[in-house]
């Protein structure tokens, strides 16, 4: 009797579970799921117009395919990927370590690094903009140059790359320095007893033990690079001469699908937008296993 009032209390208990997280659920199937189906849906159809599709097949994928736009915007959005993900990993990884040592003001610092994610990516355009304008822009009257830093086809999207790190560093840095304050300092005393230096110690200790965060970071930074399009649009518009050396995979969809009205040839770029970050996840899931360290 008692063992079948247990069951009863623990199926009440797994009926109030599913209660509570049912809105998460429904508002994941709602708002992500379910419009993910449609637009794999779409990518197979034309747009008529007015919400209204017409199945071709994979004509929609045929056409990017065969168009040499969409492979330049597919090289621009993985240089993008290697011009901020590691430069932004490690920058991030000094910045973190920076903060873990002893310094006076540590919680303004960070709030300093922190900062530019808080802003509104308009106005770190609008200022960067000022910056990289190649007419008036202070990083010309520093170095003494006349680049045009945005208009330029070989600068353009380096400049975008800048933007990105810069505005990210500080993110990482504290998810970083999360993972560098849970290393048990014992580590490090029993290391010096033995004689290791402090290079030693950062290769043998700092890095494996801070290795998870790392890779966590570095997921979650490499999908927003390939995802890039707010920077891009803000700091260019259509009218740039470099816009064919800077747009990304996800500023064509938007060209494709809310200029151009082709909602079909948008949603077939973005499947292939979502199959190159899972390819890319799956491979870093899969290299993990050989520079990821869980215990030491």
């Amino acid at each position: 009797m008692k063992k079948q009032k247990r069951s009863a209390a623990a199926r009440r208990e797994e009926n109030w579970g599913w209660l509570m997280i049912a809105p998460t659920i429904i508002g994941l199937f709602v708002l992500n799921i379910w419009p993910f189906i449609q637009t794999i849906y779409t990518s197979f159809c034309e747009h008529l117009g007015f919400g209204h599709y017409k199945f071709i097949g994979l004509d929609n994928y045929i056409e990017m395919f065969q168009t040499p736009e969409f492979w330049k915007a597919t090289w621009n959005t993985v240089l993008f990927c290697i011009l901020t993900v590691p430069v932004g990993v490690i920058l991030a990884l000094f910045v973190a370590m920076l903060l873990n040592t002893k310094v006076k003001f540590k919680g303004g610092f960070r709030t300093i690094f922190f900062l530019p994610l808080v802003c509104a990516p308009a106005a770190i355009a609008m200022v960067w903009q000022v910056i990289f304008n190649g007419d008036s822009g202070i990083l010309n009257q520093i170095l003494g140059t006349d680049i045009q830093w945005i208009t330029n086809s070989k600068t353009a999207i380096m400049a975008v790359a800048i933007v990105s790190v810069w505005s990210s560093v500080g993110y990482d840095a504290v998810l970083l320095l999360a993972g560098l304050q849970n290393i048990p300092k014992t580590l490090y005393e029993a290391n010096s007893i033995d004689g290791a230096g402090k290079v030693r110690q950062f290769f043998t200790i700092t890095l494996p033990m801070v290795s998870p965060t790392m890779f966590s970071v570095l997921i979650m930074r490499l999908m927003a690079s390939m995802k890039v399009y707010d920077l891009i649009y803000m700091m260019s518009d259509d009218t740039n001469p470099a816009m064919a050396d800077m747009q990304s995979l996800m500023y064509l969809f938007y060209r494709s699908s809310f200029v151009a009205g082709d909602r079909g040839y948008g949603s077939a770029i973005v499947i292939w937008t979502v199959s190159l970050i899972l390819l890319v996840t799956l491979i870093q899931f899969w290299g993990q296993k050989k520079w990821v360290t869980y215990d030491i």
